[in-house]
């Protein structure tokens, strides 16, 4: 098959290779062709040095081919391209690139557009430096004056600035020019253009670079918003739609080129908002939550609520080809498919305060304008509170009034704006609360599935402020009759009113933790119903709402009575599913909270949960070597359930997990976890490292120095970044381990303690808990091995101490200062420059519950006081704050 090449006459394609790759093609098409065989036909092709080059000719060149095999070659050109293009003589690389070319001004617009696919590959894999035909080809295109020219060459301009803007925002070699330099005023020229494509492509174009803001662009600036204000009212819907997308950006990116215009934009908004062609109002839709974030001040928009908030109501009614109105009708009894089930995420354990807040999202998944009006309605609430309640609340009361059959949609849309802004406008809406309680608990019966599921959503929102009223008579009964609601709720037909009785269930046991006790057996019975009578996909958040239960309520379901309602259901589920079932993740999150929660009483059910989840870590760990013999596919998921279970066991059991882990191979498990190369693997392998050396440190020992190597070795990364999770547990787990193993430690903790310094030191930047975790273990290390770290503590003791002062009073905090107090005790002139930073962290104690450590820190202080004459004792207090100072003279210095 090889063709002729030499320097003098260009790549030629050989008549036989051509109709053998054709024919090809041409049955890869066919829809009745086996396709597996041709794959592989093609497969033996590309084995040939110039099969691309075959491929770049039938898509150029081959005008008696029908289109539609011209265009699979690109299709199939443009994938050989992202893996071979690189590794491609250059000769072939020169001659594909010279074919494309020619394609732009192809009279078939699928051929120009699969070209332009084709040559943004080619520009992401090798950039536009070495390929300057292809600028040169662009522009003179785009100067043509002819249609067809210019719309080949702004498509495959377009795909550039959408795939890899940057590239042409790069400076050349030996030149301040950019390429955007040159296109840009062309893009901008374009808004004029007669022809909506090319209106529609360079406005899409212009907008990729508002992010990047190339000097250009700045420069440019009022000639771009002429030309945005020139388009706003264009007859395609798509470049208003980009209209929009530009001020939104714009207004996130840059909000001081709006300024001057902001009324203006804000009219034109208001207006577009209103468009018939939804996409355009959702774009526009987008503008409200993003000028609420943006550093602009409240005031422009306020005067514009009267007539805003009435939009954003109107649009948060169902559409009519609303996929979740068919949804809506489903049957409980129907099983779910496969691709009903969304894919979820587990998050791995975390030792420490976690600055994650949870996200609480509507109960339904796609974007559309209905979501996107509630969405902003929730921040205009919060940014302008009850001041918008005077507009919205008749809106709201003349919708919810509307009882016949054909309005239902208002009135769901009327539920749903409460739920909307009952964070927001709590203040105003709270004395009118209990009304709005008794309003909303007849709608979770209503005939109309979508009120029933919206109803729960609203009152979820609301649970917060309903539990802290039940501490009164009437807060009490109004809690009663929403909690008796929801569980009639959860067991509804509807799989969506299920969906969303549950996730509101859960919500309010969160709030409600231990109101829920009285009432547990009931609420177990409706939960256990629920789990006999779901599908797969709603099964997952009964799991949810048990686990939620087990959290807020703890040992109090640790009961007999309890025990048998909950138990055996989840013990069968757990015996019917597969190692390599997925529905296996969220019964293990579930089985987490439940251990942690009984404590002690889970020890009947340990036994197999403890191996089980071994057989699964060993199970994947196989699999990732060799997938055939493990009989399943890798998924690490599997192993960063088992790992939290496995540390939820050892914290409900305590030292009860000792027999377990004494009979198992757990160590040389957990060990190969901790090395594993996935962060999340990691992260939880960590966390159960902490908790097994808290109740059963002698079962680590025999392989102690490769724990404590590997461990150091995450806070000694240059990505700690990347992986702050890891860093955080395996920092907790080194103190954790040292304040049991003593003297065994003592290997590490230089490498340690050279690790910690600078997390301490360059706090800004890391999250809270790395930083509180690194100056706990830096004291228990120092409280073990105080001959090793004291010479050096002057380098840290300033950063240390102003960590120390950040963490609140507990155990942990004992420990640190302990290590503290020895340091001292062993090189008290290394604390000398940082005495007022020390003095601080000691202030920073509310009470120290121990009475040694408390003589031990007096005895610190005294020392100091003691050591520093004439004066300088004094002149040292007299440095500190007033309170800090107060709070030092309970140590009688």
């Amino acid at each position: 098959m090889a063709a002729t090449t030499t320097a003098a006459v260009s790549w030629q394609p050989q008549e036989a290779g051509f109709k053998e790759i054709c024919g090809l093609l041409e049955q890869q098409i066919s829809p009745s062709s086996d396709k597996s065989q041709i794959w592989q036909q093609l497969q033996h092709y590309s084995q040939f040095p110039d099969f691309n080059n075959y491929l770049a000719f039938i898509l150029a060149r081959a005008q008696g081919k029908p289109v539609e095999v011209r265009q699979a070659a690109g299709l199939l050109l443009k994938n050989n391209l992202r893996t071979a293009f690189k590794s491609m003589p250059l000769t072939n690389q020169e001659y594909i690139k010279a074919e494309l070319l020619p394609c732009l001004g192809s009279t078939d617009r699928q051929i120009r557009s699969t070209s332009g696919t084709i040559i943004s590959v080619v520009v992401q894999i090798g950039g536009v430096l070495g390929w300057p035909e292809l600028l040169h080809t662009l522009v003179k295109c785009l100067d043509s004056n002819d249609m067809i020219h210019m719309e080949g060459a702004m498509d495959a301009l377009s795909k550039i600035c959408e795939d890899i803007p940057q590239v042409l925002d790069a400076e050349s070699p030996g030149s301040s020019e950019r390429p955007i330099d040159t296109f840009l005023p062309r893009l901008l020229q374009l808004f004029q253009s007669p022809n909506a494509t090319l209106r529609k492509l360079a406005l899409g174009s212009v907008n990729q670079y508002i992010m990047l803001m190339p000097p250009v662009l700045y420069m440019s600036m009022d000639t771009y918003l002429q030309g945005l204000f020139v388009l706003a009212n264009d007859q395609s819907s798509e470049v208003r739609k980009l209209v929009c997308s530009a001020f939104v950006q714009l207004i996130e990116v840059r909000p001081s080129f709006l300024e001057p215009h902001l009324h203006n934009v804000i009219e034109y908004m208001l207006q577009v908002n209103k468009d018939p062609d939804d996409e355009v109002s959702l774009e526009a839709c987008e503008f409200w939550s993003a000028y609420c974030e943006a550093p602009l001040p409240p005031e422009n928009l306020r005067a514009f609520l009267p007539r805003l908030i009435p939009v954003l109501l109107s649009n948060m009614a169902y559409a009519d080809d609303d996929e979740s109105l068919l949804d809506a009708e489903e049957d409980g009894s129907l099983p779910d498919r496969d691709q009903d089930l969304k894919p979820r995420f587990h998050s791995s354990r975390f030792h420490g305060s976690d600055d994650a807040e949870d996200d609480d999202d509507d109960i339904v998944n796609i974007w559309n304008l209905r979501k996107c009006s509630a969405a902003a309605l929730d921040i205009i609430s919060n940014v302008f509170g009850d001041e918008i309640l005077p507009t919205l609340m008749p809106f709201v009361q003349s919708k919810l009034s509307l009882l016949d059959d054909a309005s239902w949609k208002e009135r769901e849309a009327a539920v749903l704006a409460l739920g909307a802004i009952a964070e927001g406008c709590i203040n105003g809406l709270y004395p009118h609360l209990s009304e709005i309680v008794v309003f909303l608990i007849p709608l979770l019966d209503d005939k109309f599935p979508l009120i029933r599921s919206i109803s729960c959503w609203t009152l979820s929102r609301f649970s917060k402020f309903i539990v802290q009223g039940a501490g009164q008579r009437e807060g009490h009964e109004q809690f009663e009759k929403v909690l008796t609601g929801l569980l009639r709720r959860i067991l509804d037909d509807n799989k969506r009113v299920q969906e969303a009785a549950c996730s509101a269930f859960a919500t309010l046991e969160e709030e409600a933790a231990d109101l829920l006790a009285p009432r547990l057996e009931i609420i177990l019975q409706h939960l256990m119903c629920a789990f006999g009578k779901y599908q797969r996909r709603n099964l997952r958040i009964v799991y949810d709402a048990i686990g939620t239960l087990a959290d807020a309520v703890g040992d109090e379901l640790n009961q007999p009575k309890y025990l048998e309602i909950l138990m055996p259901p989840l013990i069968a589920k757990w015996q019917q599913l597969s190692n390599s079932d997925k529905d296996l993740f969220p019964l293990l999150e579930c089985f987490t909270s439940i251990a942690q929660a009984l404590g002690s009483g889970f020890s009947q059910f340990s036994q197999p949960v403890f191996q089980r989840c071994l057989d699964i870590i060993q199970a994947q760990q196989l699999a990732k070597v060799n997938p055939a013999s493990a009989g399943v596919q890798f998924d690490k998921e599997f192993v960063v359930c088992s790992l939290d279970l496995l540390s939820g066991l050892t914290e409900g059991l305590g030292s009860g997990v000792e027999s377990l882990v004494s009979q198992s191979n757990l160590r040389d498990l957990l060990l190969q976890c901790c090395l594993d190369d996935s962060a999340d693997i990691r992260q939880s392998a960590f966390a159960l490292l902490g908790d097994l050396a808290r109740v059963c440190p002698a079962h680590l020992r025999p392989r102690l120095p490769e724990f404590l190597d590997v461990a150091a070795k995450q806070l000694n990364t240059p990505k700690l970044k990347e992986t702050i999770s890891v860093a955080n547990n395996a920092c907790w787990a080194i103190g954790e381990l040292a304040i049991k193993v003593n003297q065994e430690v003592s290997p590490v903790v230089m490498t340690v303690i050279s690790c910690l310094v600078p997390i301490l030191q360059h706090a800004e930047g890391l999250n809270k808990s790395l930083i509180e975790n690194s100056a706990i273990t830096l004291g228990r290390l120092a409280s073990v091995c105080p001959e090793l770290v004291s010479p050096h503590m002057e380098h840290f003791m300033q950063s240390w101490c102003i960590a120390l002062a950040m963490i609140r009073d507990d155990i942990e905090k004992e420990d640190a200062f302990r290590g503290l107090c020895a340091m001292v005790k062993a090189n008290p002139s290394g604390a000398l420059s940082s005495l007022v930073f020390l003095c601080r962290a000691i202030a920073s104690w509310h009470e120290i519950r121990s009475d040694d450590l408390h003589n031990e820190v007096s005895q610190v202080l005294l020392g100091y006081k003691q050591m520093l004459k004439n004066g300088a004792w004094e002149q040292c207090i007299s440095a500190l704050e007033p309170p800090v100072q107060e709070r030092l003279s309970k140590y009688k210095v």
